[in-house]
């Protein structure tokens, strides 16, 4: 089996950790969990795991504390997990069978639940992402808050669901949309993006359709007409933004927290 380094970035998430090192433990050589300062119990889950290493650094942006995690690992071979993942029986032991040759990364489809469902279309099945790698020939990439992996290499496929349960409801989906457009309006403005009214009327109905018609969200009920209407919607949260610190009426969202640094240019 290959020895294997977990790499999680933690904020606030007593809820789901326990599940998710639960499910990664018996594959893993160590377990580093990089917290951002969490005000709940966060800390203690982490610490009851014995194979855990638990680190703390101040969040400063998705692509940066991921690759602060990987730096912390001990092993050539990372897989990478958010706290709401968890591994199915399929997925973990095809990775402890696994035999890379010259491979140096693989993608995992990701099966995300949505109003206690499991969502198979809406554009967010199978979602396959690098999350098993070499960490010589890999690294993070990609325009906060959406961050991913590039594998400088040859890259596979697995065959097993990454299960995502990254909504407790759908308040709280909500809150994720306001918090991600946030960051991406900011992001946006200090890269010199200015606010256009067409924009903010017509790109929130392409994002509907294109998540509802094209992407085929109305076979996943009416869990796919809410993700369509939250996509939609934090469409136009993302330009209202961008609008609201053009005319300084604020001077960053108030939901993006204070040590986060701006992006001026996607991590590529």
């Amino acid at each position: 089996m290959l020895g294997i380094s977990i790499a999680i970035i933690t904020y606030n998430e007593e809820r789901a950790l326990a599940d998710c090192i639960r499910s990664c433990e018996d594959i893993a050589d160590e377990i580093v969990v990089l917290d951002s300062f969490s005000t709940d119990g966060t800390e203690a889950v982490a610490r009851a795991f014995p194979k855990v290493r638990f680190a703390q650094h101040a969040f400063d942006g998705h692509v940066e504390q991921k690759t602060r995690a990987v730096a912390l690992c001990r092993n050539e071979w990372i897989l990478a997990l958010d706290a709401d993942e968890r591994l199915t029986p399929e997925l973990r032991e095809e990775i402890r069978a696994l035999e890379p040759g010259d491979l140096d990364g693989f993608r995992v489809p990701r099966l995300t639940f949505a109003m206690g469902e499991p969502v198979r279309h809406s554009g967010w099945y199978p979602q396959r992402k690098v999350r098993l790698f070499r960490r010589s020939r890999a690294r993070w990439a990609g325009d906060n808050p959406h961050d991913y992996v590039v594998v400088d290499g040859k890259g596979g496929d697995l065959r097993g669901d990454l299960l995502h349960h990254s909504f407790r409801d759908l308040a709280d989906q909500a809150t994720r949309a306001n918090a991600f457009s946030s960051i991406q309006a900011f992001n946006l403005l200090h890269r010199g993006r200015r606010f256009s009214a067409l924009a903010a009327l017509v790109r929130p109905v392409v994002k509907f359709l294109e998540v509802y018609v094209y992407k085929r969200g109305f076979l996943d009920g009416f869990a796919g007409f809410t993700i369509a209407v939250n996509a939609a919607y934090a469409t136009f949260l993302k330009f209202a933004k961008i609008y609201e610190l053009e005319a300084r009426i604020v001077d960053r969202p108030s939901n993006v927290r204070p040590e986060y640094r701006p992006q001026s240019q996607e991590h590529d």
